[in-house]
């Protein structure tokens, strides 16, 4: 959008061209520092098994994905995950959620999708780093993920991570996974919660999830 409005500029004879080039790498600079700045960090209260509770904690960079950062913080502070289920645990490969528990907010959720984010080269689907689930172009909503291992091969499928897990990666690798992909997602969507329970009561789950600052800062719980 920057580089749209200075060549407006420039077509319309606002102003010269060098001018015009050096504010927008200014303006590009600035952008930067204050996405670099807009960093902040999640923890994840998550019950393994019954009496089993641990915590992991992931760091958002709005650089890496800024439409994708954007959304995982609205998701935490609107309470999107709570207890909601690990439904698709592949070992090795990844650790899927965010279907929320309860079916009338996943069919609400469903619906809000928001656009891709490019793919950074500097940026790779690394062990322990986050990216959105999706069914196709623009189709990104609340489901994410997490690699188990280094699936470098989902970047160039438009998968660009978000952030990455800095403390508790061995808490994600405790997360069950003696059910694989058998869950439907089609069922989890219509039935929620009820439907897992029922049928998949082993499922680890998330009990609660805060912005938090810094790793180890002050909880304001959402």
């Amino acid at each position: 959008l920057a580089q749209v409005f200075f060549e407006s500029l420039i077509l319309g004879g606002l102003v010269s061209q060098p001018g015009a080039m050096g504010v927008l790498r200014a303006l590009a600079a600035c952008l930067a520092v204050c996405s670099a700045a807009g960093q902040f960090s999640v923890e994840f209260d998550v019950v393994l098994k019954k009496g089993d509770i641990k915590s992991f904690v992931i760091e958002v960079h709005p650089d890496w994905a800024p439409l994708g950062a954007a959304r995982f913080k609205e998701i935490i502070e609107e309470n999107v995950y709570k207890a909601a289920r690990f439904f698709r645990v592949v070992p090795n490969f990844v650790v899927q959620w965010g279907i929320p528990g309860k079916a009338s907010e996943a069919a609400k959720w469903k619906e809000r999708k928001i656009n891709d984010d490019p793919q950074l080269d500097t940026v790779s689907n690394s062990k322990g780093r986050i990216t959105f689930a999706k069914s196709g172009p623009n189709t990104r909503t609340t489901q994410v993920f997490i690699n188990l291992s280094d699936n470098a091969n989902l970047d160039a499928m438009g998968f660009p991570p978000f952030g990455e897990v800095v403390s508790g990666m061995d808490v994600v690798e405790q997360i069950f996974s003696g059910y694989g992909e058998q869950p439907n997602q089609g069922q989890i969507q219509e039935s929620g919660n009820v439907y897992l329970k029922k049928d998949f009561p082993n499922l680890s789950y998330i009990k609660a999830a805060r912005i938090v600052e810094g790793a180890r800062g002050s909880k304001s719980e959402l």
